[in-house]
């Protein structure tokens, strides 16, 4: 016979992955999260309900980010939709054991030599964040409205490749959904398989 304590603490624990496993879904209000970027700035979903938010997992270790921050792809979706209002975090979930974790100021340097154009930074160490949106791979992209909703989650194209030239010949679901959330407009392609290298949290 299971004991009453740990009878609950496993329904404590079904209970939690069951939110956490249907806390991104589409249509319905983005996971809550506050922190403090890389460069010590507060960063609170909530406090950003009013703007459209891209969250970017990134790695930049890995091939597939390479691909589109070689090809500058990256930063021209990132100075593209700033200019237009649009939030864009850049998170890195990797643990400290991982071998894929960068401390604020190497990721700062990372980004800045890269020509990042995201306006936060976030070192999500602990994987909280990751978790909390069921976050795969790097690249993997949200978009979140200006209500706080989860309008986008998936791969930033259609291309699953570390091929560059793909690029050109690729549907970008994130520049995409964009376009269509600015416009008021239902997200046509809302989920997607993400590709790339698997977080490692």
């Amino acid at each position: 016979m299971i004991p009453a304590k740990n009878m609950f603490i496993a329904m404590v624990s079904t209970i939690s992955a069951s939110l956490i496993a249907h806390a991104a879904d589409i249509g319905q209000p983005a996971p809550d999260f506050s922190t403090k970027d890389a460069k010590g700035a507060e960063v609170s979903l909530a406090k950003l309900k009013g703007k459209v938010v891209v969250l970017e997992w990134v790695n930049h270790g890995c091939p597939f980010v390479v691909k589109h921050y070689g090809s500058q792809n990256m930063q021209k979706l990132q100075e593209s939709y700033t200019s237009k209002g649009v939030v864009w975090i850049t998170i890195n979930s990797g643990s400290k054991t991982s071998g894929s974790f960068t401390d604020d100021a190497t990721f700062i340097k990372m980004s800045e030599e890269k020509g990042s154009k995201a306006t936060h930074l976030v070192a999500d160490e602990t994987g909280v964040i990751g978790k909390s949106y069921g976050a795969k791979t790097t690249p993997h992209m949200i978009v979140i409205t200006a209500e706080g909703v989860l309008a986008y989650n998936g791969a930033i194209d259609s291309k699953k490749s570390t091929n560059a030239a793909d690029i050109a010949g690729a549907e970008n679901y994130v520049a995409k959904a964009l376009d269509e959330v600015l416009a008021g407009k239902p997200v046509t392609t809302s989920k997607t398989e993400p590709y790339g290298c698997g977080v490692k949290y």
